[in-house]
Order: C-alpha cells, then structure tokens, then sequence
C-alpha cells in the first residue's frame, strides 16, 4: 500500500520537534492532521509541493509548509517534494518555464549562454523575468493538477488491486472453493 511505502521515508514529528533550528515551527510540525497519510492528504501534498518547487522564488520549503497548512495537506511530503528543483535540476526546469513563458507571450526566447553568470542573469532579467513568470506559474498549476490527479488514481488502483487480492486469498483458502461457509 502507498501508505506504507511513504511511512517508511518520513521522519517522526518528535524528532523534527527537538530540532533547535525547528522549535520556531513547533506548533506546525506538532498538528496531527498534518502528518496523515491519506488519498486526500498526500495528492494535495503533491499538488502544494510541486506547484511551490516549480515557482523561480526563495524559499520555496517556506511556502510548501504555509501551503500545506493552508490544504491540510501532509507537511513533509509537501516539503519534500521542494527539492524536485535542486542545484542540478533547477537551471533545466526553469530555462524550460522560461521557453514556455516566451512561447506563450509569442516573443522570441533568448538562448541560453555558453557560461551562465550571474551577471548574465543580472543584466537580462527585465526580459526574462516575465515570460519566466509566466511559464513558471502555467507550468505549476498544471504539474499540480496532474498530480494530484494522478497520486488520487494511483492510490485508488492500489486499493483496489489489494482488496481483489484479499478476497482471492479468501476464496482459495475455504476448503469447497465455491464460496459456501
């Protein structure tokens, strides 16, 4: 079950609370209705943390935790899926909402550099920054839609296969196989 298989990954509330550098958070981190693990909970989790980690802003982390107590999502699946976009994926992902910005602006997308700088970026962000906005959210919004619908089916597909696996188990283990008890 997919509830299972996420137990295995998330880390305990208490540790988290006796964290120094968490203690701000304690009321957060210590909201129960946070840390469930259910078809709602964790496909709006995935909906709040991949929208945020697809945002060109900082603290992205920051506004996956608001966004999952806005939801009443799971807190650390939303939090953890920030890091879709980490130093090594980040350039790609946004150059690519920046294209996508530029496509739906109809205006001509720069090409990347050679060498990216931040001068580089300093000196054309007036022109990138809108259409990188704007492929930026176009590309959250539907990476948040289409997961959430996505972890919702899959979830339910999961249920589904086990409860046809239980009832055959079931079946083959009364002794006159039709069914009678």
């Amino acid at each position: 079950m997919p509830r299972r298989l996420l137990q295995r990954y998330m880390p305990h509330p208490d540790a988290l609370r006796r964290q120094r550098s968490l203690r701000f958070m304690g009321g957060l981190i210590g909201d129960p209705a946070l840390w469930i693990l259910g078809r709602r909970s964790v496909a709006n989790a995935f909906s709040v943390g991949l929208f945020s980690a697809m945002l060109p802003i900082p603290l992205q982390m920051a506004v996956a935790a608001g966004g999952a107590w806005v939801a009443r999502c799971n807190l650390p699946l939303s939090v953890g899926l920030v890091w879709v976009t980490n130093p090594l994926t980040m350039p790609l992902i946004f150059y690519a909402n920046y294209r996508l910005g530029a496509w739906l602006m109809n205006v001509p997308a720069r090409d990347a550099p050679e060498h990216l700088s931040p001068r580089w970026i300093a000196e054309r962000l007036g022109d990138i920054l809108p259409a990188l906005t704007l492929g930026s959210v176009v590309t959250a919004v539907a990476l948040a839609i289409v997961s959430n619908l996505a972890v919702r089916l899959l979830w339910r597909w999961q249920v589904s296969r086990n409860w046809k696996k239980r009832q055959r188990r079931r079946h083959e283990r009364r002794p006159d196989g039709d069914g009678a008890a």
